[in-house]
C-alpha cells in the first residue's frame, strides 16, 4: 500500500465518522511521518507494509493481554476490530498450494536436504514474496520435506 493510499483511506474513515478505523490508520500514519522525520527521506511502499506490520503485531499484542486480563470488553472489541482492518490493509499471503509449488522450486534450486538448509529456503521465499506468506505452514511444510 503506497502512503497515499493510506492517506485516502484516513479520509474515507473521516467523512464516515469510523473512529476504530481512523484511529489505527493515523497511528500507522504517524509513525510513517517519524520515519520521515527522523530519517529524512520519503516512505516506499516497503516501509507502509511494515509499519502496517509492526503496528499489527503490537495491537494483536495488546489484544492478547487484554483477553488475559479479561477486563475491558469494550477494549477488546475495539482492538479486535482494530486487527481486521490492519490484515484488510496488507497485500494477501501466499498459502496453501501456491506456497507449496513456491517452496518446491525453492528447495530444488537451492539443492536444499537438510533441516540445515531450512534458512536459506525461508530467506529465499521472503525474498520472492516479499514476506508475504503464511510463515508457519511453509516452517512446516519444510520440516516434512527437508531430513
Amino acid at each position: 500500500m503506497l502512503k497515499e493510499a493510506l492517506l485516502e483511506e484516513i479520509k474515507s474513515a473521516m467523512k464516515a465518522k469510523d473512529k476504530p478505523r481512523l484511529s489505527i490508520l493515523r497511528q500507522v500514519n504517524g509513525e510513517l511521518k517519524n520515519i520521515e522525520v527522523n530519517e529524512r527521506r520519503d516512505v516506499s511502499e516497503a516501509d507502509v507494509d511494515a509499519m502496517i506490520k509492526r503496528v499489527l503485531k503490537q495491537t494483536k499484542e495488546t489484544l492478547d493481554a487484554s483477553i488475559a486480563a479479561a477486563n475491558d470488553e469494550e477494549r477488546t472489541a475495539l482492538l479486535s476490530s482494530q486487527v481486521d482492518i490492519l490484515e484488510s490493509l496488507l497485500p494477501e499471503q501466499l498459502a496453501g498450494e501456491a506456497l507449496e509449488r513456491l517452496i518446491g522450486e525453492v528447495v530444488a534450486e537451492l539443492g536444499a536436504t537438510t533441516k540445515k538448509d531450512m534458512g536459506k529456503v525461508m530467506g529465499a521465499i521472503n525474498a520472492r514474496t516479499g514476506g508475504n506468506f503464511d510463515k508457519a505452514s511453509a516452517a512446516k511444510k519444510l520440516q516434512s520435506m527437508l531430513s
